[in-house]
């Protein structure tokens, strides 16, 4: 390891899709990423509109949107993409993390 910190982008409609949603709250400085320990294979993503910044947050930008991710969190999400899809009926965010070794059945968790 370089000790470089690979960035968490977003993608361009991603980045579309968060715009709108926080243009839609009327607040919020950007999109809040982390992980917490859950499920069968250990982690879950944590996603959440940030309203405010915390002094130790580490803060990406991609597309014009900031992406504010927590210290303990960054190991589990370097180099993280996330995606925006639509298929068929169903739409939402889509996590392209290089960092996964395994996901659960489910898809709702994930260890690295």
């Amino acid at each position: 390891m370089t000790g470089t910190i690979m960035a968490i982008t977003l993608t361009e409609s991603a980045a579309r899709h968060v715009a709108s949603q926080l243009a839609r709250r009327g607040k919020g400085v950007g999109l809040r990423l982390g992980v917490r320990t859950s499920g069968c294979s250990g982690l879950a993503y944590k996603l959440e509109y940030a309203d405010d910044l915390h002094p130790e947050d580490l803060r990406f930008e991609s597309h014009g949107v900031t992406v504010v991710v927590d210290p303990k969190s960054l190991p589990y999400l370097e180099g993280l993409e996330l995606d925006f899809t639509r298929e068929g009926l169903n739409e939402g965010l889509k996590f392209n993390n290089p960092n996964v070794k395994d996901e659960c059945g489910c898809g709702e968790s994930f260890n690295v």
